[in-house]
């Protein structure tokens, strides 16, 4: 697999993302920078946390219309997996390649913790091969992950099976106790009718080393490797 990184002025977990896909998944990634024009042939995108252009007007609303965006929705249209992170959420959510957006944290606060995961859906990459009724400590680190969508949006969402995670509790109840940002339904991350771009607010690449003492979100990349090379 060769994997794209895209880097945006502020990223700040461009490094995380590749130091998991590379050292610990051991596979090829790219670094590309947003004023590029040319994906490098990879086979997959992701856009990774972090305050591009810092997070001026809305997160990911300058982002969106980075050279390199125009690629990666090209890319996308095509049917080539894109998945974004935190910011790289918001930024898909910006480019209309997810549906919904990401506002304000319901407290107006920075949030930056653990919290709890739980798998709503077999029907993709990322959750394929995860314990459906396991609960997965993930960190989260944002001030705009409060997930909002039309009614409609929701109800679409919920009927295709697009929403990938839902906050819960360590014991894995969707209570809204466990929803750290106001997010509808506990909605942590979705992904498009085409099942190919994928968007989270939590941060896997945070919980994928043993000298991390966690390794939950380890799962979520071993599952897009296994299927994609199946």
């Amino acid at each position: 697999m060769k994997f794209g990184v895209v880097i945006f002025p502020g990223s700040n977990c461009d490094e995380d993302i590749i130091y998991v896909l590379e050292k610990i998944m051991g596979q090829q990634v790219v670094r590309l920078w947003h004023k590029d024009h040319d994906l490098q042939g990879v086979d997959f995108v992701v856009l990774p946390g972090g305050f591009s252009f810092g997070d001026y007007l809305r997160s990911g609303a300058i982002s969106r219309f980075s050279p390199i965006m125009q690629e990666v929705i090209q890319f996308a249209a095509k049917g080539g997996y894109v998945m974004g992170i935190c910011n790289g959420f918001q930024i898909l959510t910006e480019a209309g390649l997810l549906d919904g957006a990401l506002l304000h944290n319901e407290n107006r606060k920075f949030i930056c913790r653990n919290i709890y995961l739980k798998p709503q859906t077999t029907q993709s990459l990322l959750t394929a091969q995860l314990v459906q009724d396991q609960a997965y400590k993930i960190p989260i680190a944002h001030g705009e992950g409060n997930y909002f969508a039309s009614a409609d949006v929701v109800k679409a969402l919920n009927d295709n099976d697009q929403v990938l995670f839902r906050y819960c509790d360590e014991a894995g109840n969707i209570v809204a106790d466990a929803n750290p940002n106001g997010s509808l339904e506990n909605i942590a991350g979705i992904c498009n009718i085409s099942r190919n771009v994928f968007g989270l607010m939590p941060h896997p690449e945070r919980a994928a080393d043993s000298l991390l003492a966690n390794e939950d979100g380890l799962a979520i990349f071993e599952s897009i490797l296994s299927l994609i090379k199946a």
